[in-house]
């Protein structure tokens, strides 16, 4: 229902603006820098064949290699080990206002002329916070009762979600400060979603990777069946 809803809000809005909104004909239109599908794919051959481009396409990619696993896998182990999934979506309620807040925040750190600055500094903290959350994995089973989990617990787990947005997002505000700042307003919207889409598929492919690795690297015993092993998927069925 909340889907449908807000669904058919789209359709109506964009329909609504398709229709009613009128061009100013008076404004006389700049050139554009491209007339066509392929002239654009020129052009982007073209800015990422640039020296600067090219290494920092390949620094972003392989940027969040790090903290891929922590970031990917720690809510799914947390229900694994029987945190409601309900509860955790909860938990995502009070991130909401820091959101909103802490890219006002960022912003001031990265209006600079060296807006990568708050990147650098951000990432050994977040990767530290992977080590955090690789704790909480492992002391999630700890404090498991009967009830369910303490107070305490859902506390500490919020306070670590908290302390991960504020990295993430000045990592993600800084990259996005930079990539503004150094793309070419001529051929602005083309080189700014480049850069963009290259950032966040620098972020998608080592979460992919990670989900991926999680089973064959998971440890699994045998309980009660001695001199059987279950380390392929095959054996642990049986």
């Amino acid at each position: 229902d909340f889907l449908f809803f807000w669904g058919a809000v789209f359709l109506i809005t964009t329909t609504l603006v398709a229709l009613l909104k009128k061009e100013n004909k008076e404004l006389t239109p700049t050139k554009e820098e491209t007339k066509g599908i392929t002239d654009t794919y020129r052009l982007l051959f073209s800015i990422i064949k640039m020296p600067a481009v090219l290494t920092f396409c390949l620094l972003i990619l392989t940027a969040k290699v790090g903290f891929s696993a922590a970031d990917a896998v720690t809510g799914l182990k947390l229900v694994e080990e029987g945190v409601p999934k309900e509860h955790l979506a909860l938990l995502a309620v009070p991130m909401v206002p820091l959101q909103i807040i802490l890219p006002l925040i960022i912003s001031k750190y990265t209006a600079g002329p060296q807006p990568l600055n708050t990147f650098y500094k951000a990432m050994p903290y977040r990767l530290l916070l992977g080590l955090e959350f690789a704790f909480l994995v492992w002391w999630t089973p700890k404090v498991k009762y009967e009830g369910g989990f303490p107070v305490y617990y859902y506390v500490v787990v919020l306070m670590s979600y908290a302390l991960h947005q504020i990295t993430l997002y000045s990592m993600y505000v800084a990259i996005m400060a930079f990539n503004a700042k150094v793309s070419d307003p001529l051929i602005g919207g083309t080189y700014m979603t480049l850069l963009n889409t290259v950032s966040n598929l620098g972020g998608n492919w080592p979460s992919t990777v990670a989900l991926w690795l999680v089973d064959p690297l998971t440890v699994k015993e045998c309980a009660g069946a001695h001199g059987h092993a279950c380390g392929t998927a095959l054996a642990a069925e049986v």
